[in-house]
């Protein structure tokens, strides 16, 4: 949890929940800016700055990034992808280990509520060193990419049509499946609106779809839930109200239909605990839910 530091002889002071929570609400819509930066003001009353504050809760990706973009064990691209029932034209992070010889599993990134930040990137990076060539497209791409903050990059998702985006995603996942270094099997892992996204491609891409992540993402339209065909490993944040409210429902659609599945719920962590530029990340339980993922994809994959 992140710390309010305080001078060398007083201990540290975790931030309290409820500034987690508001934040969860403003990035998902719930809240606007300025409710909610006011209500962080009432925390200052407690002694927290507000510089410490928004630190805690904003995202710093330069302190997050795990593998190099120039690391010599991967090469990466920015790739275009054709999409005609989305936006016509797509374009993702398309990452590929230097040692592969042929052919590898493919696995598609889908990023949260606000565009192809840092943070995803890197993500698609940690699957490249693994042996996975990894794809992370960009829904922000029809109105310039990625703006290079996540605040705009929220509000330029959200002018987006939702369907399109979908689309797009859809697409992407089938352009990487039929790649060129493609061996046939695709895995799909996702964080918040991209754990919609995972459990979305999994309901609608049927057997094209060889594996699924999401992380603290929201079921497809229970309309769409009886396509999934590809196991699931599923995982949630003990704190994340408004997402773990949609699991029992979820669940329930699961064992009706049959699907595979695994569930992991981490105790006391919040909405985004893997996301390591953000004081919502839990490094034990990020490491954790992380090396799970791995072993799934190398199950299913291989």
């Amino acid at each position: 949890m992140a710390t309010q530091h305080s001078p060398s002889d007083e201990a540290p002071r975790p931030i309290p929940q409820e500034a987690f929570d508001w934040y969860d609400a403003y990035a998902h819509g719930l809240m606007d800016r300025r409710t909610f930066i006011n209500k962080l003001g009432t925390l200052t009353a407690l002694g927290f700055s507000m510089s410490v504050l928004t630190s805690a809760l904003m995202p710093n990706y330069a302190e997050a990034e795990q593998v190099s973009f120039n690391d010599d064990r991967i090469t990466a691209t920015y790739t275009l992808f054709p999409s005609p029932l989305g936006h016509g034209e797509g374009r993702g992070y398309l990452v590929v280990p230097d040692a592969l010889a042929g052919t590898a599993p493919v696995v598609l990134v889908a990023h949260e509520n606000r565009g192809l930040n840092p943070y995803i990137e890197d993500v698609a990076r940690r699957l490249a060193i693994k042996g996975y060539v990894a794809f992370a497209p960009d829904a922000l791409y029809p109105v310039g990419g990625y703006p290079g903050n996540d605040d705009e990059g929220r509000a330029l998702q959200a002018s987006l049509d939702r369907a399109r985006i979908e689309e797009d995603f859809i697409a992407a996942a089938r352009f990487l499946r039929a790649h060129k270094l493609s061996n046939g099997k695709l895995g799909a892992v996702g964080f918040c609106f991209g754990g919609y996204i995972s459990n979305m491609l999994a309901a609608t891409l049927g057997d094209d779809l060889d594996a699924a992540v999401p992380f603290y993402g929201t079921p497809a339209d229970a309309s769409l839930q009886s396509g999934i065909r590809a196991p699931l490993m599923l995982h949630f944040a003990g704190l994340d109200n408004r997402v773990n409210a949609t699991w029992p429902d979820y669940e329930a659609n699961l064992k009706t239909h049959g699907v595979d599945y695994t569930a992991h719920t981490y105790d006391g962590v919040n909405h985004g605990f893997h996301n390591d530029s953000t004081g919502r990340y839990s490094e034990e339980e990020a490491e954790l839910a992380w090396s799970r993922t791995l072993d799934f994809f190398a199950e299913h994959l291989s």
